[in-house]
């Protein structure tokens, strides 16, 4: 069941509803190059303001929809996304922020339109606290869970596909229940997944590759770099920058590793994605203390991400700055970046060798 919290958020939310000035169109909008998480909840949190609340609304994202599983999962799905370059910002009274918050530097909202609702599971920034509506809950693995709740609580009973986006969301943020979750995610898995289109998440977590996914994983794995507990691989331009935070999560699977960093080139940014498996680190800080005033980042406890200009947009300068981000966190966690050096990885030595 609902949380008691969700409870009272609902009718926080209908009061808000009943109020005139909440008239006039919404846009619910992601973060950039937005997840599945993202995807489901502003999803999710749409139809709640379509279908219970009768308003006019608007779902969008900036950036790009990259990774093959997510792009699988709107297509087959039928997620109806808006890019904001194709919109008229005028066109918009009111703003919801799914998965992201105001004046992170990871969504298109412009400062000049506050949100009116933020829903989130980050640690809360100081200028969400003068939204309207806020839900943000750390302790939750999936801002998926918390908007699900607000379904449930409504009495709206999610349609098939829906049910089936937030059940992978669900699934790939808490990477099948071994990354920072909570009991509220397990149940509300558990209550979702009989409803779900089993064949469709099927193919959305098994999707057609392009072959440039694996030219991508050959150099991130010729570039691997480590020191004690942590590795490290840059990549160079790529074509999406979620592949950034999936290089991140497989390194951390190299026996040995605690920690892992990797780093690509997007355009005229740096992003990058730390991961780690202590429960009890700060990754989204430490994240925050890499780039300083540089640039924008933030996350979990054991999982983080952000980005960095590259000075007056010269990509020859950019290997650089990935090597000194590398360093610097090599030199957070104490460990002595010099000693950051490359792991072979290559065939097995032959018989006799």
């Amino acid at each position: 069941m609902p949380t008691q919290a969700t409870f009272e958020g609902l009718e926080k939310l209908r009061e808000l509803m009943s109020r005139k000035s909440s008239g006039g169109r919404w846009l619910v909008l992601t973060h950039d190059n937005p997840d599945p998480d993202a995807i489901s909840a502003a999803a999710a949190l749409s139809r709640l303001l379509r279908v219970v609340f009768k308003r006019r609304v608007t779902t969008a994202y900036g950036g790009i929809i990259g990774r093959a599983e997510n792009r699988e999962m709107v297509r087959v799905l039928g997620i109806r996304l808006s890019h904001v370059r194709h919109l008229n910002w005028k066109h918009y009274r009111h703003f919801a922020l799914v998965d992201t918050q105001p004046t992170t530097g990871n969504n298109q909202l412009p400062d000049e339109l506050p949100p009116t609702i933020v829903f989130d599971h980050h640690p809360i920034r100081k200028a969400t606290r003068s939204v309207p509506f806020v839900d943000v809950r750390t302790e939750y693995g999936a801002t998926a869970t918390i908007v699900a709740e607000y379904l449930e609580a409504s009495g709206l009973q999610p349609s098939r596909r829906t049910a089936t986006a937030l059940v992978y969301a669900i699934r790939s943020e808490t990477q099948d229940f071994g990354r920072e979750f909570s009991s509220a995610d397990r149940e509300m898995f558990d209550r979702l997944y009989p409803q779900c289109d089993t064949r469709a998440l099927a193919r959305i977590q098994l999707p057609r590759l392009p072959l440039s996914y694996f030219r991508t994983l050959h150099e991130a794995l010729e570039n691997v770099q480590s020191v004690s507990t942590l590795v490290v691989s840059h990549l160079g331009a790529v074509d999406q920058p979620d592949i950034v935070p999936e290089i991140a999560d497989l390194l951390l699977r190299i026996e040995g590793k605690t920690w892992s960093l990797c780093t690509g080139v997007h355009g005229d940014r740096i992003y990058l994605s730390i991961r780690t498996t202590n429960p009890r680190a700060d990754a989204g800080r430490l994240m925050r203390r890499l780039l300083g005033r540089r640039g924008k980042g933030g996350g979990h406890g054991m999982m983080a991400g952000g980005w960095i200009d590259i000075p007056d947009g010269d990509r020859q300068r950019a290997r650089g700055l990935q090597e000194s981000l590398g360093s610097r966190l090599a030199k957070a966690l104490k460990k002595n970046p010099q000693r950051l050096t490359r792991v072979e990885i290559g065939p097995p030595p032959a018989d006799g060798e």
